[in-house]
């Protein structure tokens, strides 16, 4: 890989390499030991990552889910954001296709690109070429929510009832994602405990294609901070934000909780 692609290109190509990097272990080590299948994945990938953008970006800073955090990114102008696996537990899961590689860039105080490539399902979404939207969804569609398989958020259930709307449980929060931006849902919430690197990427590119994407009291999803901890995420059809948005505070004023209590 040429030194001289921009980021955008750098973000899709080292997430697709990683995605069929991983198939072909997936397919050589089969899954009859699926803890061992997990472990693998997640070494293979992030080495890979950490390699490629070590040699491509050598003065940039780099957090990875898999790796140390160095409190040296906290300085940096430019870090990658990286998930070398999302959707461990399904990438070990014969069959199962929601599972993912993050690949973003945070740079000076945003995200600036990203790529999710979900090699399963053969694709890489990325900001080099975001999802176009359609201008409207049909109305008389009814409201698609997806929520975590293992971990869905307990209003989750309760708000879908308040809509009328469907919950359709997946696995990696980046195929979630990937989810909405192809038009598979409509919306993804999650409460209850995330990190930077499983949203970075995906909301690199859902917000180049236009959804929103926020923390679900409303307020913006920040990254490249001291602690990565980012526990709750809405990503919608912008026309929808407003709606959800209230509904979330309707949910958790009647629990008696705070917005980011609704877990």
């Amino acid at each position: 890989m040429s030194s001289i692609r921009n980021d955008h290109e750098v973000a899709r190509d080292l997430a697709t390499e990683a995605g069929q990097r991983l198939l072909r272990l997936r397919a050589r080590h089969g899954f009859a030991e699926p803890e061992v299948l997990r472990t693998l994945g997640d070494r293979t990938s992030h080495e890979f990552l950490f390699s490629a953008l070590g040699r491509l970006r050598p003065s940039d800073a780099v957090l990875s889910e898999e790796g140390a955090d160095d409190p040296a990114r906290l300085g940096a102008r430019r870090v990658w954001i990286i998930d070398p696996l999302d959707g461990t537990r399904e990438f070990a899961e014969v069959g199962r296709t929601d599972w993912a590689v993050h690949v973003a860039l945070w740079e000076n105080g945003g995200l600036a690109a990203g790529a999710v490539a979900l090699p399963a399902q053969g694709s890489t979404l990325s900001t080099v070429d975001p999802p176009w939207l359609p201008e409207e969804r049909p109305a008389d569609q009814r409201l698609r929510i997806t929520t975590s398989r293992t971990r869905p958020p307990a209003f989750v259930e309760r708000m879908a009832n308040r809509l009328g709307a469907e919950v359709v449980p997946m696995g990696s929060a980046g195929a979630k994602i990937c989810a909405v931006l192809l038009g598979i849902a409509d919306i993804y919430v999650h409460a209850g405990g995330q990190y930077e690197w499983d949203s970075a990427a995906p909301v690199a590119v859902a917000k180049a294609a236009g959804l929103h994407a926020s923390r679900i009291d409303g307020s913006e999803l920040e990254y490249n901070e001291s602690d990565p901890s980012l526990p709750d995420i809405l990503v919608c059809r912008p026309e929808l934000s407003g709606m959800l948005l209230a509904s979330i505070r309707e949910v958790a004023d009647r629990d008696g909780a705070g917005p980011h209590s609704v877990n």
